[in-house]
């Protein structure tokens, strides 16, 4: 439970970097207030014999702005803040927050999107991983200050998920599922 909040202004980051964008469109001086944010890989873990999606649930701060929870289901994800390839970044994720080791040539590359247009825009690369019981080595649960749930939810119940309004969730995990049951459950 989250207590004694406090909102204080930002006096710098290892994370983001507020600007603003002064240019000039169609003869008309403009101003854009942006945050320059890291890019970021997400990954899509299914064990098929269990026919479950593997998920995080974990709090985040600016959603509990919004909605006095803050908890949401995501992807297993990170942030590209060091000189590795997107994949390695994408398996070192998967057995921090999720703690499966999957070898690299089991990461398969889906597509990469910008998200938060309207005031980050980054580039976010989603991946696709199969997963067994073999290949669980830890509990997950993330590294630091992070405080990750893993949650395995049935293929059979994923849809229903999905339109669950009550349940903060990311578009990344919405496209994801619909990816994986246009491909993989005909």
């Amino acid at each position: 439970m989250i207590r004694d909040v406090r909102i204080v202004p930002l006096e710098e980051s290892a994370y983001i970097k507020p600007k603003s964008m002064l240019y000039n469109h169609k003869g008309q001086e403009k101003r854009w207030d942006l945050v320059e944010v890291h890019d970021s890989v997400a990954i899509l873990l299914v064990d098929p014999e269990k026919e479950q999606f593997i998920i995080v649930k974990q709090l985040r701060p600016s959603v509990y702005l919004h909605n006095g929870d803050g908890h949401t289901y995501e992807l297993c994800a990170g942030i590209v803040d060091k000189d590795a390839s997107l994949a390695q970044i994408a398996k070192e994720e998967i057995m921090e927050e999720c703690g499966y080791d999957v070898p690299l040539e089991g990461i398969e590359k889906i597509t990469s999107f910008y998200s938060s247009v309207g005031f980050g825009a980054s580039v976010q690369t989603l991946y696709y991983a199969e997963v067994t019981q073999v290949m669980k080595t830890g509990e997950g649960g993330g590294v630091d200050i992070e405080d990750i749930e893993v949650v395995y939810l049935p293929f059979s119940s994923a849809r229903e998920f999905l339109y669950d309004e009550t349940k903060a969730k990311t578009p990344g995990i919405m496209f994801a599922f619909e990816w994986f049951f246009a491909r993989h459950r005909k």
